[in-house]
């Protein structure tokens, strides 16, 4: 008995025949081999042809077993095949189906259970994936509940107190000239909050880019600290800028300095009267080092989350948006540079800037920035 793939059968019976198994009809007569005349019978079996041959000096009656031999086996063959046919397709077309019957639901707004994984193949690695995009999907989604949520009492916050004052004012209650003071602090806050709000639209849209050119962080640490003199002189808070030389980076100026000014504030308002607050350049590098209380351990991981830190320092002095550190590493990362912090709870804070280095046509020798304090 032979055994061959369909496009091979010819090898053992007449090209009549083998075109008639290809069609799936059994097939039988004789054929000469080798010098030698054989008697064959043959049936397709899937993508095979099983072939039995028999020397034709055999008598008739020899042949009939091989006949029916060859039938049967032909016969459980096929039963085989399709069993195993059958297993593979709902095999393969399961998993499928769970992961279609998940995206529907998902792309519908649901919240689909996770897609069971089995083995190790492909369809393995698809369920997988589907689960992992599931779970990163609705962490964005509490995320971005909890950010409407801060976002609604950051915004409803100043609208009372504007509302209060106003009405306060209306009925007598305090001297216009205070209650004006109150509500033009409160309409910059809010005005800070939304345009912040902006830049995080901004920042999250696809086509949002930066210019990246090389870029003197001494001369850019220099003019955000110039920027926040005053505010650190009201503070009692000592504020200075020291560069490198050669401290130049890959950058776009304007999201640099927004970068710079925003950890610069940040550090003023953490950093207690009599505390000091230093801008450090370096090639490729900044450090905006502070002496503020510093953060706890677990607070590090989440420094740069919207609103995180903003909690903390509800009480300090001049409270930002809380959506600051959330923009530096934006901008940071849209510049192709990275952000962390290091601290220790009562050793201040040190926020470390790193862009790639760019050489200066011109770098100039240590330069550090008048103190204020």
């Amino acid at each position: 008995m032979e055994c061959p793939p369909l496009a091979e059968a010819e090898r053992f019976v007449p090209p009549s025949a083998g075109a008639r198994l290809r069609r799936g009809l059994p097939v039988q007569g004789s054929t000469t081999l080798e010098g030698a005349e054989y008697v064959y019978a043959a049936r397709r079996a899937q993508n095979r042809a099983l072939v039995l041959l028999r020397p034709a000096s055999l008598r008739s009656s020899d042949w009939r077993p091989f006949a029916q031999g060859l039938l049967v086996a032909g016969l459980v063959g096929s039963l085989l095949a399709a069993a195993v046919s059958l297993f593979l397709a709902r095999a393969i077309t399961r998993p499928v189906q769970l992961v279609a019957r998940a995206s529907r639901s998902l792309a519908a707004g649901g919240s689909p259970e996770p897609v069971p994984v089995s083995g190790s193949d492909e369809l393995a690695q698809l369920a997988a994936s589907f689960n992992d995009m599931a779970v990163q999907l609705r962490r964005a989604k509490e995320a971005e509940r909890a950010f409407l949520l801060s976002v609604s009492h950051e915004l409803k916050t100043p609208l009372t107190a504007i509302r209060g004052y106003a009405e306060a004012v209306s009925d007598g209650a305090i001297e216009p000239a205070e209650g004006g003071e109150t509500i033009s602090v409160e309409a910059r806050r809010l005005e800070r909050l939304v345009q912040d709000l902006l830049d995080l639209a901004r920042l999250n849209r696809s086509s949002f880019a930066v210019e990246r050119h090389p870029v003197d962080l001494g001369e850019t640490a220099r003019e955000a600290v110039h920027r926040y003199e005053p505010a650190a002189r009201s503070y009692g808070v000592s504020l200075e800028a020291v560069s490198d030389e050669g401290a130049g980076a890959l950058a776009d100026a304007d999201r640099l300095l927004q970068v710079i000014s925003n950890l610069v504030e940040n550090a003023l308002r953490s950093t207690p009267a009599g505390g000091s607050v230093r801008v450090e350049a370096r090639p490729g590098e900044l450090r905006i080092r502070d002496t503020g209380p510093g953060l706890a351990p677990d607070e590090l991981p989440r420094a740069f989350e919207r609103f995180y830190l903003f909690e903390r320092y509800r009480g300090e002095r001049g409270v930002g948006t809380g959506l600051g550190l959330a923009i530096v590493k934006e901008l940071t990362q849209a510049m192709g540079g990275t952000v962390e912090v290091e601290s220790r709870p009562g050793e201040g804070s040190t926020f470390v800037v790193r862009l790639a280095h760019a050489a200066l046509e011109a770098p100039g020798p240590l330069r550090p920035a008048a103190t204020r304090s």
